[in-house]
């Protein structure tokens, strides 16, 4: 007689190690070490960048018509990955690109990964802070445990 156990799938077999871009150098050394993790535990990675419109404040802004901060955002990540891990290697990764805060969007993607890799710092951060205010959230937020790597080489 089988139990419950022995006829359901291990779903976390196959959750990914995802790994939060933002083209900064952190995040590409995050992205790095995150790659090195995939290949050592033989999970999938996903590599995620985010968009969102900008925030003003005093004098309106006026966009070009045709810009778009999810093209954009694309392009940088296929580059950030390419630049890491070689064409070869980008093409074998998930790149996802979401609209949204970064720190809301990676904790919702953390529900669904195996472990959740990030920078120390992005490119929104004060220099000389040991930790930006992503990592911090997501360190006393996810839903899975959480890698912050230092550190730009």
């Amino acid at each position: 007689m089988s139990t419950t156990a022995d006829t359901q799938p291990n779903d976390d077999v196959d959750l990914p190690i995802v790994v939060g871009i933002d083209g900064s150098e952190c995040s590409l050394t995050a992205l790095r070490w995150a790659d090195g993790q995939a290949r050592l535990t033989s999970r999938p990675l996903r590599a995620v960048m985010t968009w969102e419109w900008p925030n003003t404040y005093g004098d309106p802004v006026v966009w070009p018509e045709d810009i778009s901060f999810e093209a954009i955002a694309t392009r940088v990540l296929r580059e950030s990955a390419e630049k890491v891990l070689g064409p070869e290697r980008a093409d074998e990764v998930e790149l996802r690109v979401l609209e949204g805060p970064a720190a809301l969007v990676l904790d919702d993607e953390s529900a669904r990964a195996a472990l959740l890799v990030v920078g120390s710092r992005g490119h929104g951060e004060f220099a000389g802070m040991l930790i930006g205010s992503v990592s911090e959230f997501l360190a006393t937020h996810s839903h899975c445990p959480v890698v912050i790597v230092r550190g730009g080489a």
